[in-house]
């Protein structure tokens, strides 16, 4: 297989997991970025992983916080927070090829939408994954369990699929992109709010039963909207996908509760706050999601 050089955008946990695992298989994996501790523990070590049994394995990437560093990138993965989309996008304008793709695979609506503002709709493609990464510091990630990264079909994804299942992602192409995103959403909704607000993995809010409720009423008010959108979700079931991912990734910590534990703004707005706008505009009532929504933002001062 040809070892395509990759652009990968940030450098929290997911964005150093892929390029981890990318890197390990031979690819050259470039990482853009503008967390300065980050960035220099990357280029000083390399993106580090850390096993069952406690040990980090260490593989070279390139760290860089300037895009003309890396001009005419063929793909580029998106791994970045949905509040950081529209500086993200003005930076691939410096560094995307012009017949290039960038694949974004982050939480929450609209995402793609900003990136093609700038980058143009036939350079954007949408995919998203269930797979989790604990940050345990600058450059060390902790996998936090197997997921499935979903990629939407489009015409330039070359390699790309064969590329993420070498490094051993589990991935799928599938038609419908608006399918995708919000069954992350719904995901999403019921799992990373409660994670955060209660201050555990994923997998602890199987064992509590008052949790539990509170997650299949967050998942079903997403996938009501969903429904009224009229899309047509990748799932029959809400609970059992929202369940199903928790189980999976049981020993994660949730993005968003990494990011209230330190202090950070988080993806609440694109997530929960995205059900309760949408909710509100076709009709569909969205309480237990809208105080959730003010709950996080109440965590973290300016979130």
């Amino acid at each position: 297989m040809t070892k395509e050089p990759i652009l990968i955008i940030g450098t929290g946990a997911l964005a150093t997991l892929f390029a981890a695992r990318l890197a390990e298989h031979g690819h050259d994996i470039t990482m853009l970025g503008t967390w300065e501790a980050g960035l220099e523990a990357l280029g000083r070590e390399g993106a580090r992983l850390v096993d069952s049994a406690g040990r980090a394995h260490a593989f070279r990437v390139h760290a860089t916080s300037d895009p003309r560093e890396v001009p005419a990138s063929k793909y580029a993965l998106v791994l970045v927070k949905s509040w950081q989309t529209e500086r993200v996008a003005r930076r691939l304008t410096k560094c995307l090829a012009e017949a290039g793709l960038a694949i974004t695979l982050q939480n929450g609506l609209g995402n793609d939408e900003i990136l093609a503002h700038s980058l143009g709709r036939e350079r954007v493609a949408v995919g998203v994954t269930t797979t989790g990464a604990t940050l345990l510091g600058p450059g060390l990630v902790r996998p936090g369990g197997e997921g499935v990264i979903s990629l939407e079909a489009h015409p330039r994804m070359g390699v790309m699929e064969p590329v993420l299942k070498d490094a051993g992602f589990s991935v799928e192409v599938v038609a419908d992109a608006r399918s995708l995103v919000w069954g992350k959403l719904v995901v999403n909704a019921a799992i990373n709010p409660l994670t955060a607000l209660l201050r555990i993995p994923n997998g602890e809010l199987l064992n509590r039963p008052a949790a539990r409720l509170v997650m299949k009423a967050l998942a079903n008010e997403a996938a009501a909207v969903a429904s009224a959108q009229r899309v047509r979700l990748p799932f029959t079931d809400p609970i059992q996908a929202a369940e199903t991912v928790a189980r999976k990734t049981a020993a994660n910590y949730s993005s968003m509760f990494q990011d209230v534990r330190r202090g950070a703004p988080t993806e609440i707005d694109a997530i929960c706050g995205a059900v309760a706008r949408t909710g509100k505009k076709t009709g569909i009532p969205t309480p237990v999601n809208h105080v959730c929504w003010q709950l996080i933002q109440a965590m973290v001062p300016g979130a």
